[in-house]
């Protein structure tokens, strides 16, 4: 289990036979879909050092999160599933025995992601701006989903995707990709909600909303497993769960506010 855990935290940061320019290709794709999901949100934070460090946070303690953290209970609550019901039983039930899994993904990531916006929020004496929280949180989404677009990205092309599948295969060929730019829209958004609810007294409430959302899009990976969906749907599903909680998470951002705004120094 350890060496499994060491195992993905390092594919990560090493893509053994990738190529340079490929390697240059998946962190072109996720920069841009980060850009495109930041910019309605249309905030300068960005200009501040600390909103940095808030975005590599939230990338590293989730990845380290997810190896660590996840990856364990996750395999600890299947082997406490086969403990009372068969392989095969599990395999007929999936659409439910799949859902404690989702729902720990949903938690651990989600919580990993508010880590910095917690510790923000703390140094400013608890008392933050709900447009401010809600723009770090977004921060802290866009760092782990560009880092998590890089990784799958990388894997895409040590693959050995090329043009060329695409051109043989069709556009079924491009659905990590697809998948990838709604899942940074998620993760932006998600992490927006969140930490608009912590700033508005709300801290625990609308992170088991972002978990809860969270496990909802991840439930996609179970229904094709299922047989339920297939490959197009299943990205579609994705695409219009994502855009709806983006759609969310910028009408907060947009909203008329009575409430003074705060500085972000």
């Amino acid at each position: 289990m350890l060496e499994y855990m060491l195992d993905f935290f390092k594919s990560g940061f090493v893509y053994p036979g990738l190529l340079w320019n490929q390697a240059l290709l998946a962190i072109g794709l996720a920069v841009a879909f980060g850009a495109v999901w930041f910019a309605p949100y249309w905030t300068p934070i960005l200009k501040k050092p600390w909103a940095w460090a808030i975005l590599a946070g939230s990338a590293f303690l989730s990845w380290v999160a997810v190896a660590f953290i996840q990856i364990p209970l996750q395999w600890w609550t299947g082997q406490a599933l086969g403990h009372f019901w068969s392989q095969q039983v599990l395999i007929d039930w999936l659409l439910l025995a799949g859902i404690p899994a989702i729902l720990l993904s949903g938690l651990v990531q989600e919580g990993s992601k508010l880590v910095p916006v917690v510790i923000y929020w703390w140094r400013k004496g608890k008392n933050i701006d709900p447009k401010l929280g809600l723009a770090i949180g977004a921060v802290a989404g866009l760092g782990l989903g560009v880092f998590e677009a890089v990784w799958v990205h990388n894997l895409i092309f040590a693959s050995g995707w090329s043009w060329g599948a695409v051109q043989s295969v069709g556009v079924v060929e491009l659905a990590g990709f697809w998948e990838r730019f709604f899942a940074v829209a998620f993760h932006i958004a998600a992490s927006a909600l969140a930490g608009y609810g912590l700033a508005k007294g709300w801290g625990w409430q609308f992170y088991l909303i972002a978990s809860g959302l969270h496990a909802l899009l991840n439930y996609s990976a179970v229904l094709l497993q299922a047989g339920v969906m297939t490959t197009v749907p299943v990205e579609i599903f994705v695409a219009v769960v994502a855009a709806l909680i983006a759609a969310g998470a910028l009408w907060l951002r947009w909203k008329k506010s009575a409430e003074p705004a705060v500085s972000e120094a």
